[in-house]
């Protein structure tokens, strides 16, 4: 680890306790990775990228100390919640789209059916040729 990474890790460490503490001293103090990058004056890809222990240090320590969920786990809680529903709807618009689709099948069906009775040529397919017999 290079000397600039050590004292990244510093300030970050750091900012971690001030946010915990309630003592923010350039954030506005929420409990979120952007706060804490902002207070560790470190850009927050660094957090993310460079130093991920220490987000999960930081949000564990948030569920620890502060017995709070962090924001960033609400929201993905409320993403797999929508998506089931999304999910869970779409199933039942197939299940109804199956049951139209089998539905429409039938009537065309009938329909055909209806029609080639209609037309004289009684049941059966009409690409069929009877074969004559031969002559002696």
């Amino acid at each position: 680890m290079n000397p600039q990474q050590h004292d990244e890790r510093t300030r970050i460490r750091e900012a971690i306790d001030r946010l915990l503490a309630g003592t923010p001293a350039r954030s506005d103090g929420a409990l979120t990775v952007v706060a804490l990058a902002a207070e560790a004056e470190v850009h927050r890809m660094a957090i993310l990228r460079r130093h991920p222990d220490l987000k999960n240090e930081f949000y564990e320590r948030v569920r620890q100390e502060k017995h709070q969920t962090p924001e960033s786990e609400k929201r993905l809680r409320e993403t797999v919640i929508r998506l089931k529903k999304t999910i869970s709807n779409q199933r039942r618009e197939l299940e109804e789209l199956r049951r139209i689709t089998t539905q429409l099948t039938l009537a065309n069906a009938v329909l055909a059916e209806e029609l080639r009775t209609a037309q004289g040529r009684g049941p059966g397919p009409d690409n069929v040729i009877p074969l004559s017999r031969p002559s002696r």
